[in-house]
């Protein structure tokens, strides 16, 4: 089973040979994020340790900085609501826009040509194609589309976690989550299983141990 553990004011100790690559985002002319492209991907291991203190010297794997830093990792009450309980819902004319704003990380996916917000209430196909690419961009999944048969409009993905990198602003993202890594607090308790997830690595988040974008704030980078 692949699992990530959240260890007491440490890393997340990562299990059951879970892929890790590296993904940076992608932007157009304009600087608005449009795609992501891989850039790396690790050699698989059946166990391993990524840091979440955002002071490892070998990132993105823990090297033991959190006990020099006396790291504290301690993990938010709001991190375990569930979505519905977060969500707000926009009613479109052929889809509607699910908006969990809490899980927002600052990607910018869904500011182009308008907004998500707006495209999703169009009645064009073109401009819902663009609603769907930005929501099923959108790291954390914070937008989630449903069509009117209540069906969810998801990107595909296998278990697996990506690290983030933002280029071209200079700086580094949170551990991209994907196709339902379970997620297991501390005290044991699993985190709701999502299809999109993004964990904290700078070390800051008040929503520990998702990301709420503070390494945009903090002008976190991984090279640094």
């Amino acid at each position: 089973m692949k699992k990530i553990k959240v260890t007491k004011n440490g890393p997340y100790e990562v299990t059951g040979n879970t892929p890790l690559s590296e993904e940076k985002v992608i932007v157009d002319k304009d600087g608005y994020p449009i795609n992501w492209q891989k850039t790396k991907s690790y050699p698989n291991q059946e166990n391993f340790a990524l840091c979440r203190c955002g002071k490892s010297k070998n990132m993105p794997f823990c090297d033991g900085s959190h006990i020099k830093q006396k790291f504290d990792g301690t993990e938010a009450e709001s991190a375990k609501k569930k979505y519905v309980e977060m969500e707000e819902v926009y009613e479109g004319q052929m889809m509607d826009l699910h908006d969990a704003g809490e899980l927002c990380v600052g990607a910018g996916f869904c500011d182009r040509a308008g907004g998500a917000w707006e495209l999703s209430a169009s009645s064009s196909k073109s401009e819902t194609d663009v609603a769907k690419e930005q929501c099923c961009n959108c790291p954390s999944g914070r937008l989630a589309l449903m069509d009117k048969k209540g069906n969810a409009i998801e990107p595909e993905f296998k278990e697996s976690i990506s690290v983030v990198q933002e280029p071209e602003i200079g700086l580094s993202g949170p551990l991209w989550v994907k196709g339902g890594v379970e997620i297991e607090s501390v005290d044991g308790e699993l985190y709701e299983k999502r299809n999109r997830a993004t964990l904290c690595r700078c070390g800051k988040s008040n929503n520990k141990p998702f990301c709420d974008g503070t390494h945009h704030l903090v002008n976190f980078s991984d090279e640094n």
